[in-house]
């Protein structure tokens, strides 16, 4: 049976006992125990770290007799004091003390676990995702863990300091897409009708602008149903602002001071600020996407100019049906990229929807070029020459249209950089990239549709070429990312309802439209707002780059999986029938397709 705590309770954290001559009482789990016959250890675990406890001859009989009954994963309660240690632990925060325990409770006992408790383990993710519960006792998750709890503490304090107001808006909503397929939730007072959970707060924050709350906050949950990444989840939560009588340099610097005092606060680093810009269009040409990783360099080169008169008919097909050639050069890489990895790049691209890869490859005294009998010598040497390419270096090259080459270059100067290991893991570098386009073009629906979403405000120019000319109009919409993470995005609002409607107008929408999905957005403006922005900054990618995570499982408590379903509890799972006839639903069986 287990003990109660009866009159014992837990003075310190295990990893707080750092000095001799401490009364303590403490509590945790046993890492491990060893039984020397006339001296038992025991490893005390818990959130603040380990310490070790020690039983010995001066230990009494019964006492002693209890603690050679532990076994790992026990959850103990111990009092002693500690002394100074002979055998110093220097991979122990508390390694020069242990503690010499005066009485024990066995609180709770267990069984042994599917997987050793340890950072170091070999137990796959499915696994370790089943018994969540047992990994998250694993060091590291918990220091996960504990640097997210930071970062929304400071986040809060931050701009508390700066007069916003911590606002919930609801978790049941109306159904207003905003790109990504919506939750719904069905109603059972009103039969066939259903509720949609928040992809994010947006029209709320908007709403309450309009009601004079002026500067808002709230650590939102979000929901979106859409395939999962290393960097996604169906849920997830945002650090959500919006503020009144600002504009865009307001709400930057605003970011900018929360993100220069996180660093200071949660990593002891010093930010120096304003932090870069670039434009859209400039994080495109360089590096290939619009949350480039700027800490190495091998940025994306455009050779148009220099190959447009070749005979290569893939150079010359793409510039002449409005494409381009591009390239990266990745130098002192000979060596590793060989012709075996090359092929394997070339079949990356092509899953990405490139037609292939040219390359140029200088490992010995004659560069090996991909092209040759397309060029001489000399035009393959002025080529290098002006690329600034050296023997050694490797040059690979992609031509197609400019929606194709840019972030096919972009991907492929990721996947080399990794490859050379040239990405310094100890950088942290912020950029804001601005002026995105407002629209795009979507092939498959032939329309244009809002990069961002229909209430971010055009840049004042722009406004004559809504209807006009939609692919010159450019937002005043911007996102802040963090070593190729996007950590935030946001835009100021459209505040004036004719300018709405005209927006919503340019997307498509039909008045009917308007009026059933936005109507009473559309409405609240009528009534007079303040020009407004804001962002959301998203926890999760926030705690994933500073954590230096590899996915954004590793700092969330109870993830989800690709299948967004989460495998410990077995979610989602069947609802009994009774359950569905009370909401009015009936589950149609998927039909088998045939193989």
């Amino acid at each position: 049976m287990a003990e109660s705590m009866g009159n014992l309770r837990r003075t310190h954290g295990c990893g707080e006992v750092t000095e001799p001559g401490m009364h303590v009482t403490v509590g945790g789990f046993v890492q491990y125990m060893r039984n020397k016959n006339k001296v038992i250890f025991i490893v005390l675990r818990d959130r603040s770290g380990e310490v070790q406890l020690v039983f010995n001859d001066e230990t009494d009989r019964a006492i002693f007799e209890k603690a050679a009954s532990v076994k790992n994963e026990y959850v103990l309660l111990v009092k002693g004091t500690s002394v100074t240690r002979q055998d110093i632990n220097p991979n122990m925060k508390t390694g020069n003390i242990e503690i010499i325990a005066e009485e024990i409770r066995i609180l709770a006992k267990a069984e042994p676990t599917p997987f050793p408790i340890m950072d170091e383990i070999n137990a796959g993710e499915e696994q370790r995702l089943k018994y969540r519960y047992l990994d998250l006792r694993r060091p590291a998750l918990q220091k996960n863990l504990i640097m997210r709890h930071k970062i929304a503490k400071c986040a809060r304090e931050y701009y508390y300091a700066n007069g916003f107001l911590e606002i919930e808006t609801p978790m049941m909503m109306k159904s207003t897409p905003e790109g990504a397929r919506d939750y719904l939730i069905p109603s059972r007072v009103h039969p066939g009708e259903f509720y949609a959970l928040p992809q994010s707060p947006q029209i709320y924050k908007q709403l309450l602008m309009v009601a004079g709350m002026e500067r808002y906050i709230q650590i939102a949950r979000c929901f979106r149903d859409e395939d999962l990444r290393a960097d996604r989840q169906p849920e997830f939560t945002q650090i959500d602002l919006e503020m009144s009588y600002v504009d865009v340099e307001d709400i930057l610097d605003l970011t900018e001071g929360f993100v220069k005092k996180l660093l200071k606060d949660i990593l002891d680093r010093d930010l120096e600020t304003p932090l870069p810009r670039l434009s859209y269009a400039e994080a495109m040409n360089r590096y290939g996407s619009d949350k480039p990783d700027t800490r190495f360099g091998m940025e994306i080169q455009d050779v148009s100019g220099l190959v447009k008169d070749t005979e290569f008919g893939v150079f010359k097909g793409a510039i002449e049906a409005g494409g381009s050639v591009r390239c990266i050069v990745a130098k002192n890489s000979a060596k590793i990229l060989s012709r075996k990895e090359i092929d394997k790049l070339t079949e990356m691209v092509r899953g990405i929807g490139a037609k292939g890869l040219a390359f140029i490859r200088w490992a010995d005294e004659k560069p090996n070029c991909s092209f040759a009998k397309f060029f001489t010598e000399e035009q393959i040497s002025d080529l290098l020459a002006k690329l600034g390419a050296e023997q050694g270096d490797v040059v690979l090259f992609v031509a197609d249209k400019n929606s194709v080459v840019l972030p096919t270059l972009g991907a492929l100067r990721l996947e080399v950089g990794r490859k050379l290991d040239i990405i310094p893991q100890d950088k942290l570098n912020f950029l804001w990239i601005t002026q995105f386009p407002f629209f795009e073009w979507d092939e498959e629906s032939q329309t244009w549709l809002a990069m961002h979403h229909p209430f971010t405000m055009p840049e004042d120019e722009c406004l004559p070429f809504l209807e006009s000319d939609p692919g010159k109009v450019t937002a005043k919409a911007y996102d802040l990312v963090l070593n190729g993470v996007e950590l935030c995005s946001g835009s100021m609002r459209i505040t004036d309802y004719e300018l709405q409607e005209k927006m919503f107008r340019a997307l498509g929408l039909t008045d009917e439209e308007i009026e059933a999905k936005f109507g009473f957005l559309v409405e609240a403006y009528h009534y007079g707002a303040p020009p407004h922005g804001g962002l959301g900054i998203g926890l999760d990618r926030l705690s994933m780059v500073l954590c230096q995570a590899e996915s954004l499982r590793d700092v969330i408590a109870f993830p989800k999986v690709k299948d967004a379903s989460e495998i410990m509890s077995q979610c989602p799972s069947p609802i009994e029938p009774e359950n569905l006839d009370v909401l009015g639903i009936m589950v149609k069986p998927q039909e088998k397709t045939e193989e």
